[in-house]
């Protein structure tokens, strides 16, 4: 029988980081995600994972960004309000279907697993991190500006990572 794991939100963050300008990464989150796990023991060898990430809860502690990220130039909030990710391939790495504005494309991540324990209510919780690199033209996010010294103003490899705690449902 399987197990279900459900996100722990206030233990749990998803980042990522571009280059701008060639010369420095600029850092952002989403605030707003879902995650569910199921697994066939603690081993967590045979899972599936389903993550629903809200596009418009990206936060790059800038507002005039954070709203053109939002915007039809890059993630189009309205038109696709979320990102999902679902794999069912867990080990050292994830494998699963990444979808961005409409566009799935198979990803792989590094992740450790980084345990289980009991809090002091007594839930059983299980920890996970994991990063990676993605291509943001891959999904289409294909807005970029010329430098006049050359190179481009946003990098297309985009880093992510995340810190995600599940507790045992």
């Amino acid at each position: 029988m399987a197990t279900k794991w459900n996100l722990d939100p206030t233990h749990s963050e998803i980042t990522f980081k571009v280059r701008h300008m060639m010369i420095s990464n600029v850092k952002g989150s989403f605030t707003d995600f879902t995650s569910e796990l199921e697994s066939e023991d603690d081993t967590f060898k045979n899972v599936t994972v389903k993550t629903i990430i809200k596009t418009d809860s990206v936060n790059t502690n800038n507002a005039d960004r954070d709203n053109h990220l939002k915007s039809e130039e890059f993630f189009n909030v309205a038109a696709n309000p979320v990102i999902t990710f679902e794999s069912n391939s867990l080990n050292d790495e994830i494998t699963g279907n990444l979808t961005i504005n409409g566009i799935t494309k198979p990803v792989t991540l590094d992740v450790e697993f980084g345990g289980i324990n009991v809090d002091p209510w007594g839930n059983t919780k299980a920890g996970f991190s994991f990063e990676g690199k993605i291509k943001r033209s891959d999904f289409g996010l294909n807005w970029n500006a010329a430098l006049e010294a050359g190179g481009v103003m946003v990098s297309d490899e985009v880093k992510i990572a995340g810190e995600l705690q599940y507790v045992k449902a």
